[in-house]
């Protein structure tokens, strides 16, 4: 049996060991919960449909591993809260999370209610990574959201259009506005396509143009796709403009 030192032969082995008899372990963890640590992104965009008149707020934050996170609006009230607990907090608790909140309609909830919800400025990350630290990371909030893309490629109108040949372009007037006639800079677009076996989501850059050409074989004859266009604003904020159509038998 060993009679020495146990801090001595868990060193001759691994760092569960040292961990095990608590060799230095108060200090390891005092240093931990001492430092700070910092998300790998951290997002907070307005998310508004056009097409169908609705508006919501998205969250997206990236962590290597969080065990609890809450965010905090400007005035310090919490509007979101979560922790792992069970087996996901034994595996060392959560690294992506991607959360959107309901859309209710503009005549149900309008703009100025929205942003009376969710006021511009900065908005406070804060929790403890799967070490033990402190999370403390910022989110900063605006209000500029993007007029609607016009789409012009394929033609909407009260229904979809079709019998349409492939290969099919989707186009669309340069957005310049914001949906409240606003200048505002659009940095990108994106365009997602869904139809029969067809799920596809492409982000183009605002200086590579206002289209997008869909190859014949990423379609099928005679079925039924829809499609959005969304406009995102250099602060990230982004507004959508939904269309359908119908390729030929």
């Amino acid at each position: 049996m060993w009679k020495g030192n146990p801090c001595g032969l868990a060193a001759l082995f691994s760092g569960i060991l040292l961990i095990s008899f608590g060799c230095g372990s108060p200090a390891l963890a005092a240093q931990s919960r001492g430092q700070r640590a910092h998300l790998e992104g951290a997002t907070m965009i307005i998310e508004y449909n056009s097409t169908d008149q609705d508006l919501g707020i998205q969250f997206f934050l990236d962590s290597e591993g969080w065990r609890d996170l809450e965010i905090s609006d400007p005035s310090g009230t919490t509007i979101f809260s979560t922790n792992a607990s069970g087996s996901l907090q034994a595996e060392g608790g959560g690294s992506e999370l991607f959360l959107e909140g309901d859309e209710p309609p503009v005549g149900e909830v309008s703009f100025k209610e929205f942003f009376d919800r969710f006021p511009v400025g900065t908005y406070r990350v804060s929790g403890h990574d799967s070490a033990g630290r402190s999370i403390d990371d910022k989110l900063v909030f605006n209000h500029e959201v993007p007029a609607g893309p016009k789409v012009v490629s394929p033609p909407q109108g009260s229904a979809c259009p079709t019998g349409l040949s492939s290969p099919v372009v989707i186009a669309w007037d340069p957005v310049t506005k914001s949906a409240f006639g606003k200048p505002i800079s659009i940095v990108g677009y994106e365009v997602i396509v869904e139809g029969v076996d067809t799920n596809f989501d492409v982000h183009i850059p605002a200086s590579a143009g206002t289209s997008l050409t869909i190859s014949p074989e990423s379609l099928e004859r005679g079925a039924d796709y829809n499609f959005e266009v969304l406009a995102i604003a250099e602060g990230g904020n982004q507004t959508i403009t939904s269309g359908c159509f119908s390729t030929a038998p």
